[in-house]
């Protein structure tokens, strides 16, 4: 059942079938605009309860529906979660836009669109013959983040694994952009991503050069406090061979060769699910 739903996601992620309004991060932010200010989240308890309350529901709804006509309603229900937590269209838009900006030649707008594509990492210090690279290992830390990690907790913890997650990512990024420190928060990220950035940056490894690449991920995974994305981010970039810089004023050459590595890293993810799920792993 779940990589029956993981694999419609993907299909409708892909086919950008499901509209802005219904993808997680609107619903959960209209979820936090009704109850949450942000000024009460920097209150400990009150920003793990609006972590927590989403979740909640999902269990409540899925132990509701559990056994319902053979289990037909818990499936619709599980494809929605899926399809919810894996659709992220703005980022995509926000990719394109930095694509066009970097083949007419507009080094401000791709800078401007790196950043929102990626808020955590400052670019202010990067020249325009890095920011492709930058990009590039932004765009494996997406696809880790936004699909890798969902992809995996949805599988072995269900719904409420994959919407747990999500509204962790959500809140730590609002919180994030409006300067409140939360170490619950932080810590909670963290502990979340500890093992599946390990698991999934060891699929750049296998995915890529295999040698460059597990040396880099040995020396990063094996070291207990390293964060999530400078694992994930150093592992792509030594698994894959960067083209050298062009004379364009952004060069996307090694964008698109981490982009082709993140989606052969997802394909392999999506694989091993399915052979786990054949051998009765994953149900």
């Amino acid at each position: 059942m779940a990589l029956f739903s993981l694999l419609v996601a993907i299909l409708v992620e892909r086919s950008k079938m499901l509209p802005h309004i219904l993808q997680f991060d609107e619903l959960i932010s209209r979820y936090q605009q009704a109850f949450w200010r942000v000024d009460s989240l920097k209150h400990g308890h009150l920003a793990l309860l609006a972590i927590a309350i989403p979740a909640v529901c999902v269990f409540a709804i899925s132990a509701l529906l559990d056994g319902i006509f053979f289990d037909v309603f818990s499936l619709l229900f599980s494809v929605i979660i899926a399809v919810t937590c894996l659709s992220h269209q703005s980022l995509r838009h926000v990719f394109k836009k930095y694509l066009q900006a970097a083949c007419r030649g507009d080094a401000q707008a791709c800078f401007i669109y790196a950043q929102q594509l990626d808020c955590h990492e400052c670019l202010q210090a990067v020249n325009e013959q890095e920011l492709g690279l930058k990009v590039g290992e932004s765009v494996a830390w997406i696809n880790y983040r936004y699909y890798g990690a969902v992809a995996l907790y949805f599988v072995f913890f269900g719904p409420v694994g994959a919407v747990l997650y999500c509204s962790v990512r959500y809140y730590f990024d609002l919180l994030m952009k409006h300067n409140v420190s939360h170490p619950w928060v932080d810590f909670l990220l963290l502990a979340l991503d500890w093992l599946p950035a390990r698991i999934f940056s060891f699929g750049y490894v296998l995915s890529g050069q295999f040698t460059s690449g597990f040396k880099v991920w040995r020396r990063q995974a094996l070291t207990l406090q390293n964060n999530a994305r400078d694992i994930v981010c150093q592992t792509a970039s030594a698994a894959e061979s960067i083209p050298p810089q062009s004379h364009a004023p952004i060069c996307v050459q090694s964008t698109l060769a981490l982009l082709a590595l993140s989606k052969r890293n997802l394909f392999l993810l999506v694989t091993t699910l399915a052979v786990l799920t054949i051998f009765g792993v994953v149900h």
